[in-house]
């Protein structure tokens, strides 16, 4: 039986399950093997909660896991890349510019790397992916950023499309955000008063703007400074 003492982290995120999802994944971290069925979590802050059920503090909980009532843990294996003989060298770039960002976070993460036509599209999983994704996906955002700027300043051809995933999180944020966005509009029309959503990224105004360009009846704008720039909803023609 193991003498260490039991592993506790603490985790936040939008959501309960996410928190309990980002401590579950460090923990996994910490002790590589551990049987999932032996964590248990202490819900800190459930969050609150602010307009339309957007999140203005995130949820806390602990994650807790005691060695001692574990197997023992197997040696930890680096994740294994996708071969790369059909590589081109924009992806061979893409690939390596994601290993040294991951390397440089500490993180241990897969990387496969997909092209179609002029557009990239990396994605990233494995124990560590977290910590790629960032709070409110900040540093994927971030990272996607940097190597599209990288790709357009390396010359040749156009660079096309880059896009950075991790473990499905942009699917799962658009799909949040398009229900915001048509809650939003929804909630607009009927008052017929503008809405102002919490601060958001460039990408995330991005999707907000586009799930209701066609929208009839409702115009969207974006105010304020970065990192505070949010989208405003309102009733079209309301300047």
């Amino acid at each position: 039986m193991s003498d260490e003492a039991p592993l506790v982290v603490e985790a936040e995120g939008e959501t309960v399950g996410e928190a309990k999802w980002v401590g579950l994944r460090e923990l996994e971290r910490r002790y590589p093997g551990l049987d999932r069925e032996s964590v248990t979590f202490e819900v800190i802050s459930a969050g609150e909660r602010g307009l339309l059920g957007v999140g203005t503090s995130p949820a806390r909980v602990l994650a807790r896991f005691d060695p001692a009532t574990a197997p023992p843990a197997p040696a930890a294996q680096p994740a294994t890349p996708r071969p790369r003989m059909d590589e081109s060298d924009r992806a061979a770039l893409v690939r390596e510019m994601l290993e040294e960002i991951a390397r440089a976070l500490g993180a241990d993460c897969a990387i496969d790397v997909e092209e179609a036509g002029e557009s990239i599209a990396a994605t990233l999983d494995g124990p560590d992916v977290a910590v790629m994704i960032g709070k409110r996906g900040k540093t994927i955002d971030s990272i996607q950023y940097l190597i599209g700027a990288a790709m357009a300043s390396a010359g040749g051809e156009a660079p096309g499309q880059v896009t950075v995933d991790a473990a499905g999180y942009r699917d799962r944020r658009e799909a949040r955000l398009s229900d915001l966005a048509a809650r939003s509009a929804e909630q607009t029309l009927r008052t017929g008063r503008a809405i102002s959503l919490e601060p958001m990224t460039s990408v995330e105004r991005k999707i907000v703007h586009m799930h209701l360009k066609d929208a009839p009846g409702i115009e969207t704008h974006s105010e304020g400074d970065e990192p505070n720039r949010y989208v405003v909803v309102s009733p079209a023609g309301t300047d």
